[in-house]
Formats: structure tokens, sequence, C-alpha cells
């Protein structure tokens, strides 16, 4: 039996809710990696972009925290000049997919 995500599969999981993991590699030292809120949409494309609050923070919170907390989350981050937040949409050309689950799935 393989464990290999189909292509459907792989998109409900990924437009399901989870936290992402990204790494940057940087030189003479390990990996930058740090968790990520994300958004999926099939057939998506790779750019970058400034956020902006109704229309990409403000859903990201509440997709994550539900509207309230969501709403309370934007309020308490609001202003804070330390952090520019920027927007990253990827498109990824090669997928690696394993479905654990499928080894002890009940008929």
């Amino acid at each position: 039996m393989s464990l290999k995500m189909t292509k459907p599969e792989r998109e409900a999981f990924l437009a399901d809710l989870h936290v992402g993991v990204i790494s940057i590699a940087e030189k003479d030292r390990g990996p930058l990696t740090a968790p990520i809120w994300y958004g999926y949409e099939p057939g998506g494309e790779l750019w970058n972009r400034e956020t902006d609050l109704e229309r990409d923070e403000r859903p990201m919170a509440h997709r994550y925290l539900g509207r309230e907390l969501g709403d309370g989350y934007i309020e308490a981050t609001r202003g804070d000049g330390d952090v520019d937040n920027i927007l990253v949409k990827m498109w990824p050309q090669r997928w690696l997919t394993t479905d654990y689950s499928k080894q002890y799935a009940v008929d």
C-alpha cells in the first residue's frame, strides 16, 4: 500500500487548518526555521507584498483563532512598529507527501 498522498488528498490537507514551518538557509549557520500561519488555494503562485490589515491579517487571524480571539490578537499587535508583516505566496514545483494514517485505516 502506497502512503503517498494523491493530489486531491494533498490539496485537502493543505487547505485544512495547520501551522506551517518555513526554513531559510543561512550561510555559516543552521537554517532559520519558524512556524507560520498560512492559507492555501490550489493553483496559487509565488509573490511577496506588504500585508493589509483587513485584506490579509484579520482574515488569517480569524482562520487560526476564530473571530473573537482573532480580533483580540489584531488589536493587541496593531501598531507594533517593531515588526513589518509581509505576505508570501508559494507555488511548490515538487511535492513529497506521506499520509501515515493510511497504514492504520479501518475498513
